[in-house]
């Protein structure tokens, strides 16, 4: 027997992995992803550098995505939240694939933030990696979790156990003395 602590886990690894994803989503597309140089005229050869944001427009509303997970997660249950966890693992498959898409590992110009470049696209990857792992978990656990409202919802089995003074009120209710047979 499951107790109420062990069935909560997995919602809430889930709920950390979307909110840890989404974090490094929005993270990385704030990050330096590319440099090159290019003759501005007067100026001369300047370096010009471009965020995540600029060279992908799709990590913030991945970052969005993951963040609305979070919600579908807690307040759904059943089939709904197994489509919303393959959903959210094919969002995380597309920022792992926006992290990669043009990545190169040398070319760079000289003066060029490389630690950066590198860290935003591990940053976009790892957050891509952390949602895709949080809807395959929603996938298989979906049965297993708890959902939002469930405890208020109707028994689908009715109690055997009666109450005397119930079963008096429901009596006077349907017209029936519930004194005469006593």
């Amino acid at each position: 027997m499951t107790s109420p602590a062990s069935s909560k886990r997995p919602l809430w690894t889930i709920v950390a992995a979307l909110l840890l994803g989404a974090a490094a989503l929005w993270g990385a597309s704030h990050l330096v992803w590319s440099a090159h140089t290019r003759d501005a005229g007067v100026r001369g050869i300047v370096l010009e550098t471009r965020t995540g944001a600029e060279i992908s427009g799709a990590l913030i509303p991945l970052a969005l995505l993951a963040l609305a997970g979070v919600a579908g997660m807690i307040a759904t249950g059943g089939w709904p939240r197994r489509a919303l966890g393959a959903v959210l693992a094919i969002a995380g498959l597309a920022a792992c694939w926006v992290a990669v898409d043009g990545m190169r590992w040398s070319g760079y110009p000289a003066g060029a933030p490389l630690a950066q470049i590198l860290a935003g696209r591990g940053l976009a990857a790892f957050g891509g990696i952390l949602v895709t792992v949080g809807g395959l978990l929603a996938v298989k656990r979906a049965a297993n979790m708890p959902r939002l409202g469930a405890r208020y919802s109707a028994p689908s089995v009715k109690k055997t156990a009666r109450d005397s003074d119930a079963e008096l009120w429901e009596a006077l209710s349907e017209g029936d003395d519930p004194t005469t047979d006593r």
